[in-house]
């Protein structure tokens, strides 16, 4: 089985990017493609590619739960205390293990556990 598209927002540190494409991931990270961009436009970017987007940036929850936007899953990273590897590290464990979960979810990942909205 092949691994999945995943969209990387620039607001996510660069260790993850390199990480998952590391690991064989199909990643298109916003910082390369297509910098500076709003919000909305990194959601329909992830939404034409079908893919789950990762992001640091907090405004997605906005956009998800006040505004009702559309997606086809969202991992905000919130591992404030973690240095770059590490939370590339659990990232990337986190998409081995839970990436059928993440799909159409809001999932928030901490420093202590990895929350899923459905």
């Amino acid at each position: 089985m092949s691994k999945p598209n995943i969209v990387i927002d620039e607001s996510v540190d660069y260790a993850i990017v390199s990480e998952l494409r590391a690991n064989d991931f199909t990643i298109y990270a916003v910082i390369d493609e297509t910098p500076s961009i709003s919000d909305e436009k990194v959601l329909n970017i992830a939404i034409n590619k079908n893919a789950l987007l990762i992001t640091e940036d907090k405004d997605f929850g906005e956009l998800v739960f006040r505004f009702q936007f559309f997606h086809k899953g969202i991992l905000l990273v919130r591992m404030v205390n973690a240095k770059s590897l590490e939370k590339a590290r659990t990232v990337l464990k986190v998409m081995n293990e839970h990436y059928e979960e993440l799909i159409d979810n809001f999932s928030v990942l901490d420093d202590s556990k990895l929350r899923i909205r459905k």
